[in-house]
């Protein structure tokens, strides 16, 4: 078969389980949850592209640029990032073309990926592509998509729309002034629910580089004096207030570690000094992080803001690739995290607080079933993230549920987040896991472990109810 004419791998029945007893019953717990709205509680889409409206640019700028789960294979395969346009604005028809055609040339890189699963799903779903992309018919592709973005009906706000999506939560700076989502909640036209996240990393630690200034510009917009410590606790409290007022209903911490320790307010304070005069040492800064996490999930407490954690990754792994294309570019790289011990400071302080929800993510799925699991399966604030990022695949995800919901029930999952700053992926994404837990369901029911009807209303939960619920929505 002639490369330029060989199919899309879009079979009705990928990923459902092959063994014939159970096929039939995961066919039909999909189909009763197929077609509900998407809620996405957690992910990188800019508000602004939605506020704007305007067409995509082109498939490169859309499917390629934006997407480091893609851009990494194919850097991994010897494509350089800079060809993909990486770290770039907009690019020229003629270099939005060449980085398509070396996506489609190197089509093989994606094979036995979830990336693979997601681009099938976009090409045939989305834009009507039936053929498998290579560098025969790269071209006759990127023209078929390109023409397909230019229809009015194709924006993106239209696209909120067809995808379903009723939530939508960005991740955001606490010094945003979160106007293009004060726009969108304005607006009558958007149907979706898109509410900001409040990310303070940059704020809590205190040796990375420009970390004073960034304070300073917290301060500002706060209208709190940061040259002290409860200046500084009080500006972020602020902040938290206004992104409530604005439809936050998260905070996101993802650092180093998950360690929890308290420190005397006289010793935080003297650390914040230090810092705030360049004088902070590597200990002290990790130690106002770790007690400053107390902090933040007191105020969690107090203003019900959901606290979710994905620690154990080292950022920007490949500093020459940081230097010339920025973070998030794909060279962040799971190392060891630990729960148990870490997080025993603030759940016995918060653990059964009702008005606290912990929602905890790993990329290691040891951690799942030895520390996570068992955390969610007793403290009532504590829920188990979803498989995420290099977690974020249809083996890791079947073992998930064995790893966590055998030992502490579905009602402790967070259900599905598709983490993604690539907004066409997100109903390919959120389809693989409803897929993927259909089969694990259905494989219960064929061994009479639950009869259908409670699959039916498991699934049911897991894709929308169990969102709305460890969110508050």
């Amino acid at each position: 078969m002639s490369p330029a004419t060989a199919p899309l791998a879009s079979h009705p029945d990928r990923l459902l389980p092959s063994d014939p007893v159970v096929r039939p019953i995961a066919r039909r717990l999909y189909a009763a949850v197929r077609d509900l709205p998407i809620v996405s509680p957690h992910g990188h889409v800019d508000p602004r592209i939605l506020l704007a409206d305007e067409p995509f640019a082109d498939p490169a700028s859309l499917l390629i640029q934006p997407d480091h789960y893609v851009t990494r294979l194919l850097h991994a395969g010897g494509v350089s990032l800079a060809s993909l346009g990486v770290g770039e604005g907009p690019l020229s028809e003629d270099r939005a073309r060449a980085a398509w055609r070396l996506l489609c040339a190197n089509w093989h890189l994606l094979r036995g990926t979830p990336v693979r699963f997601w681009f099938d799903g976009e090409l045939a779903g989305i834009f009507g592509v039936t053929q498998r992309p290579s560098a025969a018919n790269a071209d006759a592709l990127y023209d078929q998509i390109a023409g397909w973005l230019q229809d009015p009906a194709h924006r993106p706000r239209s696209l909120l729309d067809r995808f379903g999506i009723e939530f939508l939560a960005t991740t955001d700076d606490p010094a945003d002034d979160l106007a293009a989502h004060a726009a969108l909640a304005a607006d009558p036209t958007v149907t979706t629910r898109i509410a900001p996240t409040f990310r303070p990393d940059r704020y809590l630690e205190l040796a990375a580089p420009g970390w004073a200034e960034a304070v300073k510009r917290l301060g500002v917009v706060a209208d709190s004096d940061v040259g002290h410590y409860a200046g500084f606790l009080a500006a972020l409290e602020r902040r938290r207030r206004y992104f409530v007022e604005h439809g936050a209903v998260s905070t996101d911490h993802g650092h180093a570690d998950a360690v929890t320790a308290p420190l005397k307010p006289a010793d935080a304070a003297g650390i914040y000094s230090r810092a705030l005069a360049g004088q902070v040492t590597a200990a002290e800064a990790a130690a106002f992080r770790r007690h400053m996490m107390l902090e933040m999930a007191q105020m969690s407490c107090e203003d019900g803001l959901v606290m979710t954690l994905h620690p154990g990754i080292h950022r920007n792994h490949h500093p020459p690739t940081l230097r010339r294309y920025g973070p998030d570019t794909g060279h962040d790289i799971p190392v060891a995290v630990e729960y148990t011990r870490a997080l025993q400071p603030l759940l016995e302080r918060y653990g059964t607080h009702p008005n606290l929800h912990l929602v905890l993510f790993t990329v290691d799925l040891d951690v799942l079933s030895r520390e996570i699991a068992p955390l969610a399966g007793f403290y009532p604030s504590v829920y188990a993230g979803a498989p995420w990022w290099f977690l974020d695949n249809p083996t890791a995800i079947r073992e998930f549920h064995g790893a966590v919901t055998e030992i502490a029930g579905l009602s402790r999952l967070s259900g599905f987040i598709d983490d993604t700053r690539a907004f066409c992926s997100i109903p390919a994404r959120h389809d693989m896991s409803r897929r993927l837990d259909a089969g694990f369901l259905a494989r219960l029911v064929a061994e009479h472990r639950l009869d259908e009807d409670e699959a039916v209303d498991s699934l049911v939960g897991l894709v929308v109810d169990q969102p709305r619920k460890v969110f508050k929505l």
